[in-house]
């Protein structure tokens, strides 16, 4: 079964293996496939759930609203975000504005059958809003009971200290942020989880197996499998192409030994990896198969040596990106229209 850990500095519990439905469920997976892959997340022992507004235009929310029906609702932790566009995309149908927020939040419980979510999520920094009008608004939702806790995604270390900080006077904490991060891809390192850290914050990691990178099914050198996510133009194609590089997938293919060893398959290392970081609250996984989710829920409560965490360093050794400015630079400038 799952192990839990607490979501930042809050007496919230939540499953270290997180299920997110974002671009398996309503677009890519068929719904009945959808719903296979969330019973078998709560068979697993999965209780905690993540999906957003903005995942397949809203449907994604109704996919798992309906999957979830019928289970104990305090039993759950469920998640959901607000920021990019939805519905038709009018000018108030995105961004993190008073008016968005408050549409936004009714919306998500409709479509998830619930009168409340455990963790609303700042999708992404609204440079068009003042951060007060964000915050406020987060607190009435708060106050309202419609949110138990407020999250962010893909925020700068400044500015989750700057919303902490609104957030603390406002009488709500932030207790989650939501980025990037595998073994791959550790921007967050050097200055999102110091913020974190400070401010009671922890992460919930998404994409830990770096869009698929990290299981070994792409062999430099080689088209990658028919089906998978390198071939889906709408299903992630464009963002899995910053590993599709021959020096990244050859030193991928250097892990397996390394998996071996501690007896995991080479995704179960990736997620036990992110795992590791004790700053790290939770891995998200998704699936579009139901057994996939048995499988990732392996990496639960696996604990890797140092000596094995310095070789995963050593093999990957220049691949990996470090960079603390690539959250800065993967962020909307400007509001999503």
């Amino acid at each position: 079964m799952v192990n839990y850990r607490y979501l930042g500095n809050s007496g919230l519990k939540i499953t270290e293996i997180t299920y997110g439905n974002w671009l398996t469920h309503g677009s890519q997976v068929e719904n009945d496939i959808a719903t296979q892959c969330v019973r078998a997340a709560l068979d697993a022992g999965i209780s905690t759930f993540d999906t957003a507004d903005v995942y397949a235009n809203t449907k994604a929310e109704q996919v798992l609203g309906d999957a979830l029906k019928g289970e104990r609702r305090e039993s759950l932790e469920i998640f959901t975000k607000v920021y990019w566009p939805t519905g038709p995309g009018g000018p108030n149908d995105t961004g993190l504005s008073r008016k968005h927020i408050m549409e936004s939040i009714n919306g998500s419980l409709t479509r998830l059958g619930t009168d409340y979510v455990d963790l609303y999520q700042a999708h992404r920094y609204d440079t068009e809003t003042p951060l007060e009008e964000t915050m406020q608004a987060f607190a009435d939702i708060v106050r309202q009971g419609k949110a138990l806790y407020i999250g962010v995604s893909e925020w700068t270390a400044d500015q989750i200290r700057a919303g902490a900080a609104l957030a603390k006077e406002l009488g709500f904490q932030l207790i989650s942020s939501q980025p990037q991060y595998s073994m791959l891809w550790r921007v967050i390192e050097d200055e999102v989880i110091p913020a974190s850290r400070e401010n009671g914050i922890s992460q919930i990691v998404w994409s830990p197996i770096a869009q698929g990178v990290l299981t070994g099914k792409y062999v430099p050198g080689q088209a990658p499998p028919e089906g998978s996510r390198a071939t889906d133009e709408k299903g992630g194609a464009k963002m899995i192409s910053r590993f599709m590089k021959d020096d990244v997938l050859a030193a991928v293919q250097n892990l397996k030994p390394v998996a071996d060893e501690l007896d995991l398959t080479m995704a179960q290392l990736a997620v036990a990896w992110v795992l590791q970081n004790d700053n790290v609250a939770a891995a998200l996984v998704g699936a579009s198969r139901p057994e996939q989710v048995a499988e990732n829920v392996k990496a639960s409560g696996v604990e890797i040596p140092a000596e094995v965490m310095t070789k995963i360093d050593d093999v990957l050794g220049g691949v990996v990106e470090r960079d603390p400015g690539r959250t800065a630079q993967g962020a909307p400038q400007q509001r999503v229209a």
